[in-house]
């Protein structure tokens, strides 16, 4: 064993070699669930056996489950399609309605597939993970089916007029497949082929043509991708009179290179940054980029004219450009239009932009939206019309869908009801200035404590991948939390989208303690302000806000009075060699790089852990079946902190994938364990010193 010593200037290192916790990370070896079984076993006694939990459980399945919460669409031709789960529909079913019957409080749904049916009859626990229906037909679909919840599924072509699967059709055993239509009788193919086909992160590094009636093994190969790439893939463009194929390999997660594939295979390359990325639209190149390039900042939306573009024409037509407040949160197609969604101030805004007479784009607001709150293209129509379906919410204002057409008044189509009582409650946006100066905005949801002084408040936060956290209606939230009394905070710190490319590029590999430095001048300006205090101040995030979470267990401890870590990311030295792990090296570093070790020393959390800090409590979240964030982080972790004398739980369902729960059940109860930890910690006076 190796170790030194440091924290913040002056971190302390703790560097295993010979990790004692590493059979842990066998998923389903016996002694490894036996651990986990014991450990659960513990968790449900300390917090599942009060007499609370069952009914905080209830309340939130009743969220899940509610029959009038709004069934969110996607159209395909002539039909809006919904995946809808309930207390009668536990796995759920596929099924589609037409926007006349939509419009009506009880809509006729045509069920196409119900899960909960098929996992019956074949004896799995089939997880819904959507479907490609062909365009422009809209005859067939290729299904996808997880086995509880993982990210790798099986693919089955299913016919939507006979509302069955396809003898003979289009199918693809269990593996992180990438699959797409062609035509009626081609897909391309990325699956698991056999030694030498998947990437070191687990991926598809081949695409293959597939023809229907021919054995999948004799798919005929388009593209390679190299073993330290991410994944190779390809994309038909079924755009009439704009038919093209593409294909590409991801570099890392956020570089990439794009090829067109001409008729007679040649590739010829889609000459732009490996940071942007790029896509084909009718007679444009459309570029949204991440660094600057031929004098556009980053972040800008470009368009191109695609022919030109291949012959060498790099002259753009801009469709956005950010400033220091104001970044693209998103953009969609109609026919004729192209709709923006940006944010300023993580508050978000949308415009529709049009080709204008004499050249260029002009754009007007599309919607009003309130202060706060945040607006979503939910899906439009790009061959046929200027259709839009567009949904507002915000953190105490219950979704509303709206339906339109570009130029003329839009219809209330659906209102989701208030789930929790929102009186006295109110949303304020403040800022935070970190280590370095920068000011960090962040969101209070609660009542005013002025006049009752401090009280538990949890602060959420995930700052990683560019994902930016935008005001939303959570009714668990709201349930399990804010009608108790508590504070909801977001924090909307550095390596999340929020501010664009630049916001998530300042904490990548090394600087990502700005993101730590972030969230915890978050919570002492929580303090400073009188909201709450280190003992009643929780914090939560998942993944890479589980990361998150180990770092202000060792950065900060002394700012919360309990931690929960959903699905965490915490062995920053095996990361790289666990499941997906491999496909995260260009966000947080290479543990193969000696030059990274620094570093990524400081940002591992299970490495961190000493005897002598005082830590929180923590409850450590995770799921047998997430074949993305590995168990192993989780357990290990828990099993570290419990040979230090730390107080923590471990809770790992068997089944959910990465999201943690494959049903409403497992969801509900998920959220009523958490809950249940933090108020129990947050609500005492004193924090229980570590044992």
């Amino acid at each position: 064993m190796w170790s030194c010593r440091a924290f913040r200037d002056c971190t302390i290192w703790l560097v295993i070699d010979d990790d004692p916790y590493l059979w842990l990370e066998d998923v389903e070896g016996e002694a490894a669930l036996e651990w986990v079984a014991e450990r659960n076993a513990e968790t449900e006694a300390v917090l599942a056996a009060g007499a609370g939990f069952a009914s905080l459980k209830a309340r939130l399945r009743e969220v899940l489950d509610a029959s009038d919460r709004i069934p969110y669409i996607t159209r395909r031709g002539a039909f809006l399609y919904n995946f809808w789960r309930d207390a009668g529909h536990v796995r759920g079913v596929w099924r589609r309605t037409t926007l006349e019957q939509y419009r009506k409080d009880a809509p006729e749904w045509e069920v196409l597939l119900d899960v909960d049916a098929l996992a019956a009859a074949e004896g799995e626990k089939w997880v819904w993970a959507g479907a490609g229906v062909r365009h422009p037909d809209y005859d067939r679909a290729l299904v996808r089916l997880s086995r509880d919840g993982g990210d790798a599924v099986v693919v089955r072509e299913f016919d939507l007029a006979t509302r069955a699967f396809v003898d003979g059709g289009f199918r693809v055993g269990e593996a992180k497949t990438r699959i797409g239509w062609i035509d009626a009788d081609h897909v391309f193919i990325g699956t698991d082929f056999g030694p030498g086909s998947l990437t070191d992160a687990g991926y598809p590094r081949t695409v293959r043509r597939w023809r229907r009636g021919t054995p999948l093994e004799d798919a005929a190969p388009v593209f390679e991708a190299g073993a330290g790439d991410v994944s190779a893939w390809a994309w038909h463009d079924s755009t009439p009179g704009f038919e093209r194929d593409f294909v590409g390999r991801s570099l890392d997660f956020f570089r990439s290179e794009m090829y067109f594939l001409t008729a007679d295979a040649t590739l010829v390359k889609i000459d732009v940054p490996a940071d942007a990325s790029a896509y084909a639209h009718r007679r444009h190149l459309i570029v949204t980029l991440k660094s600057d390039w031929l004098g556009h900042r980053a972040g800008s939306l470009l368009a191109f004219g695609f022919d030109a573009f291949l012959a060498g024409d790099r002259t753009a037509e801009v469709l956005f450009t950010p400033d220091e407040r104001t970044a693209l949160a998103g953009h969609s197609w109609t026919r004729h239009h192209l709709i923006l969604e940006t944010m300023r101030d993580v508050s978000t805004r949308i415009e529709v932009l049009a080709p204008a007479p004499g050249g260029g784009w002009a754009g007007k607001p599309l919607a009003d939206v309130p202060a706060l709150s945040a607006v979503t293209v939910v899906d439009t129509d790009p061959d046929i019309s200027d259709e839009y379906f567009l949904d507002v919410s915000g953190f105490l204002q219950p979704s509303t869908l709206y339906c339109g057409q570009i130029g003329a008044d839009a219809e209330i189509l659906k209102q989701a009801p208030a789930r929790f009582d929102t009186s006295g409650l109110a949303v304020e946006q403040f800022f935070a200035t970190s280590r370095d100066g920068t000011r960090v905005p962040y969101f209070v949801i609660g009542p005013d404590r002025t006049p009752t002084g401090p009280a538990p408040a949890l602060l959420y936060g995930y700052g990683g991948f560019e994902v930016s956290l935008t005001p939303f209606y959570g009714a668990v939230t709201g349930r399990a939390w804010l009608e108790r009394g508590g504070t909801y905070v977001i924090a909307n710190i550095r390596g999340g989208g929020e501010y664009g490319p630049d916001w998530h590029q300042a904490a990548l590999g090394a600087d990502r303690p700005r993101a730590f430095e972030d969230f915890a001048a978050v919570a002492t300006d929580l303090i400073a302000r009188g909201i709450t205090t280190p003992a009643m101040l929780g914090a939560a995030g998942g993944s890479n806000g589980g990361l998150l979470m180990g770092a202000m267990l060792t950065h900060y401890p002394e700012l919360f009075g309990a931690i929960v870590a959903q699905v965490p990311l915490l062995d920053m030295f095996r990361f790289h060699k666990l499941l997906a792990g491999a496909s995260w090296i260009a966000e947080y570093g290479n543990p193969d790089n000696e030059a990274d070790h620094p570093h990524l020393r400081a940002l591992s959390p299970y490495h961190r852990l000493t005897a002598d800090q005082v830590c929180p409590p923590v409850l450590l979240m995770t799921s047998t079946r997430d074949d993305r964030v590995h168990p192993g982080h989780a357990r290990k972790m828990a099993a570290r902190l419990r040979e230090l004398g730390h107080p923590v739980l471990f809770h790992e369902t068997i089944g959910g994938g990465h999201a943690g729960a494959s049903d409403n059940e497992q969801s509900a109860y998920n959220k009523a364990l958490m809950h249940t930890f933090l108020w129990q910690h947050l609500t005492q006076t004193v924090r229980p010193a570590s044992s």
